[in-house]
């Protein structure tokens, strides 16, 4: 038996663009093709862009998506690629009990035809693996035969499930085990991949090729990671995290030792979730037509960070930073806000609020916290203007402490837009990444793009003389742990008293994100990177009486 060389082609896809999908498995089948690979492997769902969710239960996309896979396997052919196995990702449909039925596909192309296909019948269509679709006995074990080796395949979430089809393909003796994923990144979620893999390569003691996804799709990303691991669980080879990526390896002939293969260093945790928030707004961006983004710049870390994302997702160049000052805001704020700007050359513009504020107030004459938020309002009212004036996407710089808090004004310029690449970041994290990021740039020479008193001072809203958020809140690592406990862990009240945390900080928290629910619904998508995020994983009724004892 010869040497089979496999190449792993991690893609960015687009939702629903079946045409763009294909030229995209086109192209770098030619690559896997000029790398002389036998097999090129594409993710879990690539000809449709993952998750579809109710694009699944629309025939008509089926449909679409049936006959694009049709073409793509002539216009392979039409290339000189039609002696390349091409193993690729598609929705399909399977007729149960006289109904029909989508179904999660690994499809093999090769020689203009489809030689074979895997289905399973229940598509992923739920957040992120927060439900498991058991594998069921009546789906197909899938085997498929390249350069005379038989090579497994299964869909993702096959190889969390014990008992499922990795443990049927035992018996078949198979030379390697593929795996189409659509994988989404979590923060720690790495080492769980090469874990269950290397599980299974060691129950079909074959190796495992692990194909994963990569880009961003609406709140999820997708952090690619590909990897090759061995049946003792030694790792093989290794794929960059964030970026397409071909990674080619050879399978040994039989009898002889695995053969090892390129292999990237593993990135730092704060680099990681960098790295995810940036792909997340960069595919945003892109996806849904937009060239600039316009944000509030404040002076301080969260819009400071936000900034920055934005320049490293899309050029700084098209990102337009405003100013809006109000008769609060300090001097220092606005020149930090003026240095930001520069420093990542963005588009930047100076708005006073002040007279706007004052025709709201001879109107309405609003005091306290009512005054507060008609600046904060106003500010937001100011982007949404300019956005729609000039195109651009407008993006949220909150964070998961105040939004977890309620600790934002509605509708404000740190509430609104389209896309919030903070999101899941909480405050303490927010610091991290904007310390991770300044420390990048000095290791590269370059001049670090967030000013350091943005870093360093205390946080304020400055709607009124001396605010900082600390006359409402905790200090935001106490603030922090307490909403892990509580949000992260479903920790309730007697846990977090139990752990030793001061009861009235305990209970002012839990009364602060109880009643946060309606504004947390309203808030703008953002890229997911922790275990539970919210809009995504965590959901609770807005209307609800239950309060922890």
């Amino acid at each position: 038996m010869s040497r089979v060389r496999i190449a792993a082609a991690q893609v960015d896809t687009c939702v629903g663009d079946l045409e763009g999908n294909a030229r995209l498995v086109l192209e770098w089948t030619r690559r896997a093709a000029d790398a002389g690979a036998d097999l090129v492997v594409f993710p879990e769902m690539t000809l449709t862009g993952y998750p579809i969710e109710d694009l699944a239960l629309r025939a008509s996309f089926r449909r679409a998506a049936a006959a694009t896979l049709d073409r793509l396997a002539q216009d392979l052919v039409a290339a000189g690629l039609g002696q390349v196995a091409v193993l690729v990702g598609s929705v399909g449909e399977r007729t149960t009990a006289g109904v029909q039925r989508p179904t999660n596909d690994a499809v093999l192309l090769r020689a203009g035809r489809v030689e074979s296909r895997y289905s399973k019948h229940h598509l992923p269509n739920y957040g992120v693996f927060d439900e498991f679709r058991i594998f069921t006995s009546g789906d197909d074990i899938c085997v498929v035969e390249v350069a005379g080796r038989r090579l497994g395949v299964v869909i993702c979430e096959d190889i969390w499930q014990d008992g499922g089809p990795v443990s049927q393909m035992d018996a078949n003796d198979v030379a390697a085990l593929v795996v189409l994923n659509g994988s989404p990144f979590e923060e720690g979620k790495g080492h769980v991949r090469t874990e269950l893999a290397a599980r299974r390569a060691a129950e079909v003691d074959a190796p495992v090729v692990y194909v994963n996804l990569v880009g961003g799709q609406d709140d999820l990303v997708f952090d690619g990671g590909s990897f090759v691991v061995d049946r003792d669980g030694t790792t093989l080879a290794t794929a960059p995290q964030f970026v397409e990526h071909l990674l080619v390896w050879d399978l040994a002939d039989e009898g002889e030792p695995s053969l090892p293969g390129p292999q990237v260093p593993p990135l730092g945790a704060d680099e990681e979730t960098y790295r995810a928030v940036v792909l997340g707004l960069a595919g945003y961006v892109r996806k849904n037509g937009f060239r600039s983004v316009v944000l509030g710049v404040s002076g301080g870390i969260d819009s400071a960070l936000t900034a920055v994302i934005a320049a490293d997702a899309i050029g700084g160049e098209n990102v337009v930073g405003v100013s809006m000052p109000s008769s609060f805001s300090s001097q220092h704020s606005k020149d930090d806000a003026a240095d930001l700007a520069e420093r990542i050359g963005a588009d930047y513009r100076v708005q006073p609020i002040a007279p706007m504020v004052d025709a709201f107030q001879d109107q309405l004459a609003l005091e306290g916290v009512a005054e507060e938020n008609l600046q904060a309002r106003v500010r937001g009212v100011v982007l949404m203007a300019i956005s729609n004036r000039e195109g651009h996407l407008v993006i949220a710089p909150g964070n998961k402490s105040e939004l977890a808090t309620g600790y934002a004004t509605i509708y404000d310029a740190g509430s609104i837009g389209g896309f919030a690449p903070l999101k899941d970041v909480d405050k303490s994290r927010v610091w991290a990444l904007a310390r991770w990021r300044n420390d990048h740039a000095v290791d590269r020479g370059e001049i670090p793009p967030i000013p350091e008193s943005s870093i360093t001072k205390p946080p304020s809203a400055e709607l009124r003389p001396g605010q900082t958020d600390q006359d409402s809140l905790p200090p935001y690592d106490l603030l922090d742990e307490v909403l892990d406990a509580y949000v992260e862990h479903a920790e309730g009240r007697a846990e977090l008293l139990a752990r030793g945390y001061d009861e009235a900080v305990v209970d002012r928290v839990l009364q602060l994100v109880d009643r946060a629910e309606w504004k947390r619904r309203q808030y703008p998508l953002g890229p997911k990177v922790t275990a539970l995020a919210f809009g995504r994983d965590r959901r609770l009724p807005v209307t609800s009486r239950w309060r922890e004892p």
